[in-house]
């Protein structure tokens, strides 16, 4: 069985998917960009301000299932600029403390929905 997951503390879908769904035990959200769901717009050019709104808008639709940070196992992430890499690493750092990270993978793309600089997806456990 799988469970639509939306909540209105991270940006609606700028397409035809669900912000996560929830099935076999896990939670997986779809690709978030740096969108601030009270605006509806990006939240800068910059990648650092994008990066963190990214992470809140995760972590706002992990909570909508009662987890938190803690229950992601697996991030994705999608830099328009793979010389942003040590960035993104210092704003992780800052997001989830330094140590307790989760796997990851990141990978250089050439282009993102809406211009963003990044875009990340999780895979976060239920239990």
């Amino acid at each position: 069985m799988r469970e639509l997951i939306q909540t209105e503390n991270a940006p609606n879908a700028v397409g035809t998917y669900s912000q996560a769904v929830s099935a076999g035990g896990f939670l997986y959200t779809s690709g978030q960009v740096g969108i601030n769901p009270a605006t509806g717009k990006m939240v800068s050019n910059d990648v650092k301000p994008q990066c963190l709104q990214v992470l809140k808008n995760i972590l706002a639709i992990l909570e909508a299932k009662n987890l938190s940070l803690v229950n992601i196992v697996k991030l994705n992430v999608y830099l328009k600029d793979l010389n942003d890499f040590s960035i993104l690493n210092e704003t992780f750092i800052e997001f989830f403390g330094k140590t307790n990270f989760p796997a990851r993978s990141t990978v250089e793309v050439a282009g993102l929905p809406l211009g963003a600089r990044v875009e990340i997806d999780c895979i976060a456990i239920e239990s």
